[in-house]
């Protein structure tokens, strides 16, 4: 099975990348999760987001489209970050997030979502 795992925005991540000592051994941190995640056969793809102050939403309503300028309101909302997996279910997610390093300063939360993978619409 396929899953999408969100690592949540905070303040500080919405404040953009800054490279301090902490920072820099954050990033060498995760990079060696990631190894660890690609040498198991199981990391598909990976990347961080910029803060949403460089983003845009469209809003749709009916044929009606209006583009939205970040910031974003609702920080705990937003996505820092991102990572595709391949495991065999989602059991086996929950503990590869487990072992993941802090990717955050702070407090800080992980979100797996399964993908529809093409038996979900086959009835």
């Amino acid at each position: 099975m396929r899953v999408m795992v969100f690592v949540k925005a905070t303040e500080d991540s919405e404040k953009g990348f800054v490279p301090t000592p902490e920072t820099m051994a954050m990033m060498e941190a995760m990079g060696k999760y990631n190894d660890e995640l690609r040498n198991a056969g199981i990391l598909l793809t990976a990347d961080g987001l910029k803060p949403s102050s460089e983003g845009k939403r469209i809003a749709f309503d009916g044929p009606g489209r209006r583009v939205i300028d970040g910031p974003f309101a609702e920080t705990r909302e937003l996505v820092a970050g991102f990572w595709l997996w391949e495991v065999k279910d989602m059991d086996e997610a929950v503990a590869w997030v487990k072992r993941c390093p802090n990717p955050m300063p702070g407090p800080s939360e992980i979100e797996i979502r399964p993908l529809y993978e093409m038996a979900d619409w086959q009835q």
